[in-house]
């Protein structure tokens, strides 16, 4: 397929910690160019969820300028990413009568079997955020991926479906409606609305892991997001409501300081693994006015990170079990998101699960940056939101697209049937009949009747 490097996409990932706005395109090799980068500390967020509508706008204001003013652009349409921990996921089986007696399956036909799922009743005060079809059936032969070109009557699959609370669902629509309205953009919109675990692992797993079976963990200011995925297909989600910020009022409590000193302290010192840290090892904080300075011990800082972090493992390894698929993971962990930062946190998670781990980077779609920041893995979510783009969730949704493409092309410079006159066509007619009539006369024997 040909690369339109022209087409420029728009994330925005609505935090609890940051709002972050990321402007992209794809370049001549198809990697991810970022064109531009706004972020701003958010303080209207929480767990995920709008808790405060205009501190949340004045950081999407922020943020969105920041993004045009380094790309040059004026964003008229962004995609956002929404977590929380009123996001739910289910599993529901779908299916269709489809006629004749040998219909060969459609493109058509896969698209009006999501379509009915999108009508599925859903909880007062929720609503359907995406479909993700997992396996086929056609007719009695199940296990099907990609069932378009079978033979069969009867279509069916069991899909993964994912909502979220209506009320979440349009603050969110709200704020960003209101910070474009009041930047001057009339027309601003949310092109796409998608689940920041499907976005983060757009950006950070390989083909051949999601093929083989990974867990992705996503481990935010607010909450711990959780995909699993097997065969490249999504399997099992869930958020977990602990993440970074947790930890940092752990820090607070248990250390007697403000809140930036102990967010502070835990990016600069904080370790994942108590046993690591030499107990001499002592930092300085300044006290408040008039107060002597706080000496703290990076061993006990590490013991009250480790006591939380641990937590939540035990909590994604609970996760892992209740999908059934935890002893199928070949491509093991991934761990993304900025508590993916902290030191040791790779080997906490080998050691309680047992499984091989790594950190993701969302460095293996990106080419040209201005900025190796966006490197990191606290912008994984905002990359993948570039990326969803540029490329469906579902990698069989990506080939129906692209065997689409190829076919509108044909369909459109095919030339028009050549119309004939009705009278010309009539007397051509007449004149065939009558040759034949001629020459079935010649052999006709008027004695035999034949």
């Amino acid at each position: 397929m040909s690369i339109n490097t022209d087409k420029i996409e728009v994330g925005l990932d609505i935090g609890t910690t940051k709002i972050c706005a990321i402007a992209g395109r794809r370049n001549e090799y198809g990697k991810l160019e970022i064109l531009g980068m706004g972020k701003a500390i958010s303080e209207g967020v929480t767990r995920g969820m709008v808790t405060n509508i205009d501190k949340t706008v004045d950081s999407i204001k922020a943020a969105i300028a920041e993004c045009e003013l380094q790309a040059g652009l004026d964003i008229q349409e962004v995609s956002i990413g929404i977590a929380g921990q009123h996001i739910r996921s289910s599993k529901h089986r779908g299916n269709i009568i489809l006629s004749g007696n040998e219909h060969v399956i459609l493109i058509e036909d896969i698209e009006k079997l999501n379509l009915e799922m999108h009508r599925l009743l859903v909880p007062p005060g929720n609503e359907i955020i995406h479909v993700m079809p997992e396996d086929y059936t056609v007719d009695y032969t199940d296990s099907i991926k990609d069932p378009v070109g079978m033979v069969g009557n009867r279509l069916e699959a069991d899909f993964h479906i994912i909502t979220a609370h209506t009320s979440a669902v349009n603050n969110i629509y709200r704020c960003v409606k209101k910070a474009g309205a009041e930047l001057g953009k009339a027309d601003f919109i949310c092109k796409n609305l998608i689940l920041e675990p499907l976005a983060s692992s757009i950006s950070v797993l390989s083909e051949e892991e999601m093929e083989a079976g990974v867990a992705l963990v996503d481990i935010g200011g607010g909450t711990t997001d959780i995909a699993i995925f097997h065969e490249n297909i999504l399997r099992h989600t869930a958020v977990i409501p602990f993440g970074g910020a947790i930890v940092t009022a752990d820090i607070k409590q248990g250390c007697a300081l403000l809140h930036q000193q102990a967010e502070m302290l835990k990016v600069k010192f904080g370790s994942a693994l108590p046993d690591e840290e030499n107990p001499d090892h002592i930092v300085s904080i300044q006290g408040l006015r008039n107060r002597p300075a706080k000496e703290i011990s990076i061993k006990t800082l590490a013991q009250i990170i480790h006591s939380r972090i641990n937590e939540i493992i035990e909590l994604v390894y609970a996760e892992l079990i209740a999908s059934g698929y935890h002893k199928r993971l070949a491509g093991g962990i991934v761990v993304t998101g900025g508590g993916a930062m902290l030191k040791n946190i790779k080997q906490l998670f080998e050691y309680n699960t047992g499984m091989d781990t790594r950190i993701g980077h969302p460095n293996e779609h990106l080419g040209k940056c201005k900025s190796d920041e966006i490197k990191s893995p606290m912008y994984a979510t905002s990359v993948g939101l570039v990326l969803a783009g540029f490329r469906a969730l579902d990698s069989r949704e990506m080939r129906y697209q692209e065997l689409k493409d190829k076919v509108q092309p044909i369909v459109s410079q095919a030339k028009p049937v050549k119309k004939f006159d009705i009278n010309n066509t009539s007397n051509l007619l007449n004149n065939i009949l009558s040759k034949t009539k001629g020459l079935l006369m010649d052999d006709y024997d008027d004695k035999t009747g034949y």
